[in-house]
């Protein structure tokens, strides 16, 4: 089956090197999260906020060891008025057995803020 893994995460300034390790820090967890190889994985598109532009956070998963072919995308985000600011949004899809109900959601960082229903975001990592 093919399940999209939803992950977010803010950034304190926007600067290349936050945008980037902050976004290889998720797509990290994310992937631990739910156990998945670059193989299984279609794609993944990721949205900044309007107020970053340092770097396309894609870049991150050419420094994960074996994701150098995943296809990746990056777009702006809606720009609704009181959003969250400093966010990085990440959409993988992926080919897993896992049932859609125990997929693992990321949100590290401010970013929390989004799911707070999800569990994972109640983790003390989460921060």
């Amino acid at each position: 089956m093919i399940r999209g893994v939803r992950g977010a995460t803010t950034v304190k300034k926007n600067t290349e090197e936050q945008i980037v390790s902050s976004t290889k820090r998720l797509l990290e967890k994310m992937i631990r999260e739910n156990d998945i190889f670059p193989e299984q994985v279609s794609h993944i598109w990721f949205t900044v906020t309007d107020d970053l532009d340092a770097a396309f956070p894609a870049k991150a998963t050419r420094l994960i060891e074996g994701w150098q072919f995943v296809p990746v995308m990056c777009a702006r985000e809606i720009p609704v008025p009181e959003s969250l600011p400093l966010c990085i949004r990440v959409m993988l899809t992926a080919e897993t057995k896992v049932m859609q109900e125990n997929v693992n959601h990321v949100y590290l960082n401010d970013a929390v803020s989004l799911r707070p229903d999800l569990e994972l975001t109640k983790r003390k990592d989460s921060r």
